[in-house]
């Protein structure tokens, strides 16, 4: 059985879906885009609508009420290629308060010449703002896309002091 919980935030709610303590996915869009983009079994099964998640929601709570390294204990599970699964890992490793570049980011997994597909990988991740794809700008500074928008990026950076 999968959970489902919503969370408020400061910047909107945020969608959860979990496997007990696993975090499938979030966003700041609704459970329909996220349910069609996890994985057709996981979109199969049971979903219980829950008030909040135990140990995720509390983590949230903790991270938006300043506590930056608390996504960190989370634990994580989506679908995707080989090298998508090392761009999510690499972007767990982005400190807060820190913004890595998409070509810092194409190097940290081995691939300086995938900047394009670093892109592209953080634009699938279904499990934002826990896999911190928010913390990635352009070469440059300039903060470059989000899927929730340049609004809610900026508001997450400012808050972890990156801007």
């Amino acid at each position: 059985m999968l959970y489902r919980a919503t969370q408020k935030t400061p910047v909107g709610e945020l969608s959860l879906v979990s496997d007990e303590h696993i975090l499938l996915a979030a966003g700041f869009r609704g459970f329909e885009d996220l349910f069609s983009r996890m994985e057709q079994p996981d979109q199969k099964r049971e979903v219980r609508k829950i008030e909040r998640i135990p140990i995720i929601s509390d983590l949230i709570s903790d991270y938006f009420a300043g506590d930056l390294s608390a996504f960190g204990g989370i634990k994580v599970r989506q679908p995707g290629t080989e090298f998508s699964q090392e761009i999510w890992k690499a972007l767990r490793k982005v400190p807060a308060g820190k913004t890595w570049s998409y070509a810092d980011l194409a190097e940290r997994v081995g691939s300086p010449g995938a900047v394009r597909a670093a892109g592209s990988a953080c634009g699938r991740n279904l499990i934002a703002p826990i896999i911190p794809c928010h913390r990635i700008v352009k070469t440059g500074g300039a903060l470059g896309n989000y899927g929730y928008g340049l609004q809610i990026k900026e508001w997450l950076l400012r808050h972890e002091r990156a801007l």
